[in-house]
């Protein structure tokens, strides 16, 4: 066999592999009470095994293509990815008056947001491609803050990480022992309004107290919403796109998830 018939079965084989490798999505219709909740499953059909599973939690927009993209990304980087829905119904808005107003029906009550997070992670758990003891959960903006709440409430998460996420306490503090990630990995813009320094100071503090290693990445330029290509559409001063911020966040949020998981 010549080097160049080589090369040619070797390009088909290749090929005939990444055929066989698919990535599945699926709705998935679940419910917090007698709230019905819309979610995105995402998971690469072809890998063999039980793999960790990651949460994604929506901006305060809503369980839209952003998210949904985000879980089909994890699922091709050899997670399991579900896009929850804290809105109901899967409720999305492009307008910010009525995101502010998702935002404050889904948060009114702490048990119910608790309830809505604890609903979407057994429908994770329950998915015969998750291995049940690696669990982790990404967050954006709003998204970034529920993460973290239900961590700090001893969520069994083993990974954690937010992107332009809500730093802002809406529950009492982590606490050794009951926080459950031994890490966690914080990226924000140094020009987001949202986010000011302070926050991701107070935070720092916080998670040092509580022996929770805290990494946090600061994209100086960056604004709120740098890894949404649709921020610049909402007419917002403080929300912009950032490809090369998205690109680079996005690569270190998996070498985050290797470090945790092997994977």
């Amino acid at each position: 066999m010549t080097r160049t018939t080589v090369t040619i079965v070797a390009a088909a084989l290749a090929t005939a592999g990444a055929a066989r490798a698919e990535v599945k999505t699926q709705e998935i219709e679940y419910r917090q009470g007698d709230t019905v909740l819309k979610g995105f499953l995402a998971y690469d059909d072809a890998a063999k095994g039980k793999r960790p599973g990651i949460l994604v939690v929506h901006e305060w927009w809503g369980n839209n293509a952003h998210a949904r993209n985000a879980a089909t990304k994890l699922a091709k980087a050899g997670y399991v990815g579900f896009a929850l829905d804290m809105f109901g119904e899967g409720k999305s808005t492009t307008h910010p008056e009525d995101a502010k107003a998702f935002v404050a029906e889904a948060t009114k009550d702490p048990a119910v947001k608790k309830a809505r997070f604890e609903a979407a992670l057994e429908q994770l758990v329950a998915q015969p491609q998750v291995d049940r003891e690696k669990i982790g959960v990404i967050g954006y903006c709003f998204g970034g803050g529920v993460a973290l709440d239900m961590a700090r409430e001893g969520e069994p998460l083993k990974a954690l990480a937010t992107f332009h996420g809500s730093l802002a306490r809406s529950s009492e503090p982590a606490k050794e022992g009951t926080f459950g990630p031994r890490s966690i990995l914080v990226q924000t813009g140094g020009a987001d309004p949202m986010v000011p320094k302070e926050q991701v100071a107070a935070l720092e503090k916080e998670m040092k107290a509580a022996g929770v290693k805290a990494r946090v990445i600061t994209y100086p330029a960056a604004k709120h919403g740098f890894t949404n290509p649709d921020a610049d559409k909402a007419g917002m001063a403080g929300l912009a796109y950032d490809a090369k911020a998205d690109r680079r966040s996005w690569d270190e949020l998996l070498k985050y998830l290797k470090a945790v998981f092997g994977r």
